[in-house]
């Protein structure tokens, strides 16, 4: 029997470099162990630093595939999986108890998106492999529970008198203004209550165990806003945008307001990027073209992804079944997993928070 030359194995597993971080699994530190048996059998074992489950199956089958090339290799077994870590927010703010990341999605102005985004990112994620909350910090519109199809007057359960249990809906742990007081109150409070509403219910949620909290924020760039940013321990934003060059304003000063508090802007989405004609599949930019593109490059950050204005995602939101659920295998899905995979992709570069949770890790391919 031929010799297998643990050279050639690495050689081949470096042939694979990271569609999102442009590295090869070696200098990702994601090749946990590659062994040879007296069979010539290899196994490998490797672990993302990202949601990563989409691509897990065609990561196993091309480092199978290149295994099997090496002189005296007669079988291959790769289990492919994924680590995620909890990275530092900004000036060493205490972490919440059960997040590892609290991902801020913001917009600079309203009627952007934002929120359809930020609750179809959070499913993305999850169905990525991570485990996900989503807390509606929009005290004055909260529209998440809908969202998600919590049923309206469904009241989180308590203990202690003092913390909530997070709502689940569709694989998520859900908390919101919105399921706290009834939509018939009008939320007539000043900037500091705000604040203040969104860090008790951000502290007294009892977050469990979760990889990544998706945090919706108010739109705009006022007071509110960036008392939130001070005082919650976001490890990185996400800045949506229409190509409209009023939201682009609005967006670069989403940008500039978590610049100022020391938050890492992972990317931009470019919402309603093209409309898609429902009836003859026509495309057509309504609101300009290259906006998203122009903001990621003028900033240094990146053009996470474009999505269609599309009539089904706003009935599918609306009618709280998301994209990512209600058609898991459409286009518009494919594009919200591919943003899912970005952002825990950039978030993995970041410095880790070693005093945080502790890493999770799950197997997405065997």
């Amino acid at each position: 029997m031929t010799q297998i030359s643990q050279q050639a194995l690495e050689t081949a597993v470096r042939q694979y470099r990271d569609p999102y971080l442009g590295k090869d699994l070696y200098e990702l530190g994601a090749v946990k162990s590659l062994t040879t048996d007296d069979g010539g059998k290899v196994t490998a074992m490797i672990e993302l630093p990202y949601p990563s489950k989409g691509i897990a199956g065609a990561l196993k089958e091309l480092l199978t595939n290149a295994l099997d090339d090496v002189d005296g290799v007669e079988s291959v077994d790769v289990h492919v999986g994924q680590r995620i870590h909890s990275h530092k927010g900004q000036k060493d703010i205490q972490s919440v108890p059960g997040v590892k990341n609290i991902i801020a999605v913001a917009s600079g102005k309203g009627g952007v998106g934002k929120s359809t985004t930020a609750v179809n990112l959070a499913l993305a994620l999850h169905a990525e492999g991570a485990r996900v909350g989503i807390l509606d910090a929009d005290i004055y519109g909260p529209s998440i529970g809908m969202m998600l199809g919590v049923p309206e007057g469904k009241r989180p359960e308590t203990r202690e008198n003092k913390y909530f249990v997070p709502m689940e809906a569709h694989g998520l742990q859900a908390n919101s203004m919105a399921f706290v007081v009834t939509d018939k109150t009008p939320m007539v409070w000043r900037g500091p209550m705000v604040s203040g509403a969104v860090m008790q219910l951000l502290q007294q949620t009892l977050w469990n165990e979760l990889d990544y909290l998706i945090l919706d924020m108010p739109p705009g760039t006022g007071d509110i806003q960036l008392t939130i940013a001070q005082k919650v321990p976001v490890t990185g934003a996400v800045i949506v945008t229409t190509p409209q060059d009023i939201a682009l304003l609005d967006g670069k000063k989403g940008i500039e307001m978590f610049r100022k508090v020391e938050i890492p802007v992972l990317g931009v989405v470019e919402n309603m990027s093209v409309h898609i004609c429902s009836n003859c599949g026509h495309e057509e930019p309504l609101f300009g073209h290259g906006g998203g593109e122009r903001i990621a490059e003028e900033y240094g950050t990146t053009l996470l992804g474009q999505l269609p204005l599309h009539m089904t995602i706003r009935e599918q939101t609306d009618s709280g079944n998301p994209s990512v659920v209600a058609e898991p295998d459409s286009e518009v899905a494919r594009r919200y997993k591919d943003i899912a995979r970005r952002v825990g992709a950039e978030l993995s570069t970041r410095e880790r928070n070693l005093t945080g949770s502790i890493s999770s890790v799950s197997v997405t391919e065997h």
